[in-house]
């Protein structure tokens, strides 16, 4: 059976006012914003994904499980524009767009460049190198718990909504709570690496009147999700602390197979792992730090650990939130460990800067300067894209079972951290390799008007580039289209 959806048309005005230390650039009027009063059913999260409106594309951001599903047409990043939305929407959180005129293309390998707009999304600040302070059993050094606990311990949140782990206190298991005590938020600290329901706690949200300021943590789809909806929470003031996300699992059974059966690293003793720039997996468990090169996973493996919706996400720098906390444009050095390393630190507007400047004075958060980097990324990308073994399947070609042997693996990596592009050009081909992955994900699944209707423009700048540069990319695209039963 069908599901039907109400389209709730909010009557409401976006007010710009003038900042004060924790002011948000805008606001909501009770008397306008609030009169959505949803009577929808939420949805059964034991339905996904097929009873939900994206289907094998949901994201499972949890608004669907609420009464905000009357919202969704307008709010899902992959249902009619879907990533589209955020060319307009950066206007209304940011007061601007980013300049999607400031690609850079082939970088000086002897020349630092920085971090441009048009990649990473519009910039208050450029993108810093950051650790967290004092913050024992993070994941990283704890930029994000640091931010969020400085701005519930200095009152300027009532509540923060992050993801811990379940009850089970299973490492990849998430669970979204709304956090009002330190010791709640550092129940977030580590990574979930499979989809998070950070939405489904709406409710509980609205519901509760001792909530009038509120901290939104999220990747980006869920951080467009919230945006949509923000304004029908009726809150006084909203901060959003995002992270660069992409190629999640869909569920938590299937970044525990990746665990044991792409790593053959023993499950149960795993606290995270991450793909990291020295072209391994690090692995965090309970008494070990393993590192396993890319070049060694077996190719069937991606196939069953990457969510379909993470194969449409074009939201890799989560270009909707105020702070965002990454990784992939920060220096590793030498045998650094995860909670060792640099991170990346974002401020996207005002607001943003003044939650890194409350997490510095509380002695929470550390800044190290502008992040920079060297090389040219684009034939990486590429080849990459040409490898990749969910590319190669929606091709017909054949999907290699085994990955390299470990000491071939090793010797790949070895060469390629050393010729390959380093720092933010490393974060440059990371972000061409997924659009570009991604691109022809939705090429073949959607069709090319879709497609291109539902892409920010940024990516579709950064797509047009490639075709008309590489022949090779050109012709995969063209391949994807006559096998597409979409177009």
């Amino acid at each position: 059976m069908s599901l039907k959806f109400v389209v709730v048309i909010l009557q409401g005005a976006i007010l710009f006012h003038s900042c004060t230390a924790f002011a948000p650039t805008r606001t909501c009027s009770p008397r306008l914003s609030c009169r959505f009063k949803s009577t929808a059913t939420p949805l059964n999260p034991d339905d996904w994904p097929q009873r939900f409106p994206a289907k094998s594309h949901c994201s499972k951001c949890g608004l669907c499980e609420t009464s905000f599903v009357s919202q969704v047409l307008d709010s899902c990043a992959f249902l009619g524009d879907g990533m589209r939305r955020m060319d307009d929407a950066e206007k209304s959180v940011h007061g601007r767009s980013r300049d999607v005129t400031s690609l850079i293309w082939n970088a000086d390998p002897k020349k630092d460049s920085i971090a441009e707009e048009a990649r990473f999304g519009v910039l208050h600040e450029p993108v810093m190198l950051a650790r967290g302070l004092g913050i024992e059993g993070a994941q990283w050094t704890g930029c994000v718990t640091g931010i969020a606990l400085s701005m519930l311990e200095k009152g300027h949140v009532d509540a923060v909504v992050c993801i811990a782990k379940s009850e089970s206190d299973d490492w990849c298991s998430p669970e979204p709570i709304i956090a009002k005590t330190p010791e709640d938020v550092l129940r977030g600290r580590g990574v979930k690496p499979a989809l998070a329901p950070s939405l489904r706690v709406l409710d509980e949200i609205k519901a509760d009147k001792s909530i009038r300021k509120l901290l939104f943590c999220g990747v980006g789809c869920a951080v467009q999700a919230f945006r949509a909806v923000e304004q029908s929470l009726c809150l006084d003031e909203v901060f959003v602390l995002g992270t660069n996300c992409v190629d999640n699992s869909p569920t938590p059974e299937a970044a525990q197979e990746f665990v044991q059966k792409g790593l053959n690293v023993k499950e149960d003793a795993v606290q995270g792992y991450e793909f990291m720039q020295d072209f391994k997996v690090h692995v965090k468990t309970e008494s070990s730090y393993i590192k396993k090169p890319y070049f060694v996973l077996p190719g069937s493996i991606a196939e069953s650990s990457i969510a379909t919706s993470c194969l449409a996400c074009f939201d890799y720098t989560n270009g909707l939130a105020d702070v965002v906390i990454g990784y992939m444009g920060a220096p590793l050095n030498g045998n650094e460990k995860m909670n060792e390393a640099y991170q990346t630190l974002t401020i996207r507007n005002e607001r943003g800067g003044k939650m890194v400047e409350n997490a510095i004075n509380s002695n929470r958060l550390k800044t190290f300067g502008t992040a920079n980097g060297t090389g040219a990324h684009e034939k990486l990308a590429v080849a990459t894209v040409n490898s990749d073994s969910i590319v190669l399947n929606m091709l017909g070609k054949k999907v290699p079972e085994k990955g390299m042997p470990l000491f071939i693996g090793e010797i790949m990596a070895t060469i390629m951290r050393s010729v390959g592009p380093k720092g933010i050009s490393f974060a440059r081909y990371s972000i061409d390799y997924h659009i570009l992955r991604n691109y022809l994900h939705v090429l073949k699944d959607w069709g090319a008007l879709r497609a291109k209707q539902s892409m920010p423009q940024y990516s579709m700048e950064i797509v047009q580039k490639y075709i008309q540069t590489d022949k090779k990319f050109a012709e995969i695209c063209e391949r994807i289209i006559d096998l597409s039963p979409n177009q």
